[in-house]
């Protein structure tokens, strides 16, 4: 059921009640804030959202009448947050708004940064500005350390991806990879405990010690060690907490 149109309504509304629908009103000098139309005049709004194009900073003008979706109200301070997204990109903005967390999407990667993956997905609206609707951070690419986003993907490539959100600022489907692919952490935690000995290679050090890699994808921590990256020593687990994949490890000569 898409947003509704509104006219006038009967005051008092509770905030929460105006999420989805569509209002229109006039910039003021000092926008983003709006002044609604009819009986929404006294209610402050101001726009969350602007336009997913390269030229936000001119996307409204004082005095410019303009229609924008309630995205967001703010009980305690008795606000409204706009988009213009929904009117500037109805088709886009629908696509997105119908994903929930956990639908899993697939596409191909049409662009590579240093900041993220754009995915172009499989069943999709253009986006107005980027390579593709659906975007992949660095974190969420793997469970693994990787030094180069394309060791991981490559232009072109094929993909699966879970979404997490959707990115109301840049018009995006939020995805991870890795949500798809077991946690070889707590793979690992599920018959590691503390006290455990293991053999492992340092992979990383640092002014505060080592790292180093007791499993495929699962690395820890030996705080004021020194070593070289390929070396391989002996360990003991001194701590596990799963919650923050945090492993903590002691010599173990």
């Amino acid at each position: 059921m898409g947003p509704s149109r509104m006219g006038g309504l009967p005051a008092p509304v509770p905030l929460r009640e105006l999420l989805a629908t569509v209002v229109s009103g006039t910039v003021v000098e000092d926008g983003p804030r709006v002044r609604l139309d009819g009986d929404l005049a006294s209610t402050p709004a101001y726009i969350r959202d602007f336009p997913w194009s390269d030229n936000r900073a001119d996307a409204v003008r004082a005095e410019q009448r303009i229609t924008a979706e309630v995205v967001s109200v703010d009980e305690a301070e008795g606000r409204i947050g706009l988009s213009l997204a929904e009117t500037e990109h109805p088709e886009l903005w629908a696509f997105l708004k119908k994903l929930r967390a956990g639908d899993v999407l697939t596409g191909r990667v049409a662009d590579v940064q240093s900041f993220g993956v754009f995915v172009t997905l499989d069943e999709w609206p253009p986006h107005p500005t980027y390579p593709g609707v659906g975007f992949v951070s660095i974190p969420e690419l793997s469970w693994t350390r990787f030094e180069q986003v394309t060791d991981v993907v490559q232009v072109g490539q094929r993909v699966r991806g879970k979404v997490l959100a959707f990115d109301t600022y840049n018009g995006e489907a939020r995805l991870s990879l890795r949500a798809l692919e077991p946690d070889p952490f707590q793979v690992f935690a599920e018959r590691a405990e503390v006290g455990q000995r293991l053999s492992g290679t340092v992979t990383k050090v640092v002014p505060f010690g080592v790292f180093v890699r007791v499993a495929d994808g699962v690395e820890g921590l030996i705080h004021e060690a020194a070593g070289r990256p390929g070396d391989i020593v002996q360990v003991v687990i001194v701590g596990l907490e799963r919650e923050r994949r945090r492993l903590l490890l002691a010599p173990g000569d």
